[in-house]
């Protein structure tokens, strides 16, 4: 799926008014388990630095607030960051790409993102960013629509995507379209299993997860290394795997 970043941003601007209330109604109620379940997974405490990534406007940001945690709530949607800081005005709302975060290394104490990394272009890149801003022993939380391992009840959710929720989008949303394209870049997004190798490529250890309602949603968790020779060890095959390949030059035999 092609998912220019300015593109996927104005979807979310268009939608951003009435985003929160109609993923309550696509969701059945269980938006607000999943992020119980977010929340206690990062388990803030007062005093942390947390980012929260694709933070939309701001619900989960506040959810994780309630400990005393100050939250840096981040966003690619223009539309969804000035709806957040009308609901929310004592959190710190920051546009941003995923791909590109506008902070420096080791500054938080957990990083998490609730149902936006699919929307991402390239989410290895944003999930090596993650592990950048994140102090050494940082937490990752990642809360993402997934794949029911079951496949009768995988067959029901992809007729759930493809029949129910286009017609509940229809009537719920201010723009249907933006809801197509959420059911069409589930589908595509790849399993648990998969998802979990991406974590612990981009370095992260302690990578786990474990499925919200059957399976439709997965909660991953990583954590960013402490040991020094393993945080260098991971620098050194990150600047292996970017460095430009030299061609050397071939000559022709006279």
């Amino acid at each position: 799926m092609d998912k220019q970043p300015e593109e996927v941003a104005g979807m979310f601007d268009e939608v951003a008014k009435h985003y929160d209330r109609t993923n309550d109604i696509l969701s059945a109620g269980n938006a607000i388990l999943w992020r119980y379940a977010t929340v206690r997974a990062i388990a803030p405490e007062a005093g942390e630095r947390i980012l929260d990534i694709a933070a939309g406007t701001g619900t989960s940001s506040v959810a994780l607030t309630k400990t005393g945690a100050r939250v840096v709530a981040v966003d690619f949607s223009a539309g969804m960051i000035a709806e957040g800081r009308r609901k929310h005005p004592e959190i710190e709302f920051i546009e941003a790409n995923a791909e590109k975060l506008p902070f420096g290394d080791d500054e938080f104490d957990a990083v998490t993102i609730s149902f936006g990394l699919r929307n991402v272009n390239n989410p290895k890149a944003a999930l090596s960013e993650m592990y950048r801003v994140l102090k050494p022993g940082g937490r990752l939380v990642i809360c993402e629509f997934s794949r029911p391992p079951r496949a009768i009840l995988r067959a029901g959710y992809l007729g759930y995507l493809k029949y129910v929720m286009p017609t509940v989008a229809g009537v719920a949303s201010s723009n249907p379209v933006a809801y197509s394209y959420l059911a069409e870049s589930i589908k595509e997004w790849p399993e648990q299993g998969e998802l979990s190798q991406w974590i612990r490529a981009s370095g992260f250890t302690r990578v786990a997860y474990r499925n919200l309602t059957a399976g439709i949603v997965a909660l991953h968790r990583g954590r960013k290394p402490v040991d020094a020779s393993v945080l260098a060890s991971v620098a050194k095959r990150k600047s292996a795997a970017t460095r430009p390949i030299k061609v050397q030059p071939t000559t022709e035999a006279s």
